[in-house]
């Protein structure tokens, strides 16, 4: 087993979840153990598809069946008996369950607002306008 793919123990959990494989137009599907374990190493290294190795197939095929896959809901259906099993084992808090907390929070100034220190005086915003304004022409 090598970084990032998944051990026996970790397939057989998952392995009657993942879709029959059926001959497709031209020949056998590639196997659906080397296709996650592809997923897993292009997830765990966020390296290009294109550079996804060889021995996990063309990165066509991973990346169709993570679309097709994700379409399906198949991902749902794996993380729903996962979080059921570690449910049974007493292993999660339901109330703290997340999958993915992540937060970015924005500036005050993001939003549009002032920024705090910078005064702004009334007399240099007139005299601004004045000088970008255009002079008043006489029609006379």
């Amino acid at each position: 087993m090598r970084r990032h793919e998944l051990s026996d123990a970790q397939w057989e959990l998952i392995a009657d979840r993942m879709p029959r494989s059926g001959l497709r137009g031209g020949g056998r599907w590639r196997d659906h153990r080397w296709v996650v374990n592809g997923l897993m190493w292009k997830l765990c290294t966020s390296a290009q598809w294109r550079n996804l190795p060889e021995r996990y197939g063309p990165w066509q095929t991973v990346y169709e069946r993570l679309t097709r896959w994700r379409r399906e809901g198949l991902f749902d259906m794996i993380l729903d008996r996962l979080r059921l099993k570690l449910n049974a084992e007493g292993l999660i808090d339901l109330d703290l369950w997340c999958i993915d907390s992540t937060s970015v929070r924005a500036s005050r100034t993001a939003a549009g607002a002032r920024k705090k220190g910078i005064r702004r005086s009334r007399t240099t915003m007139r005299s601004a306008s004045r000088a970008v304004a255009p002079a008043p022409r006489s029609t006379w």
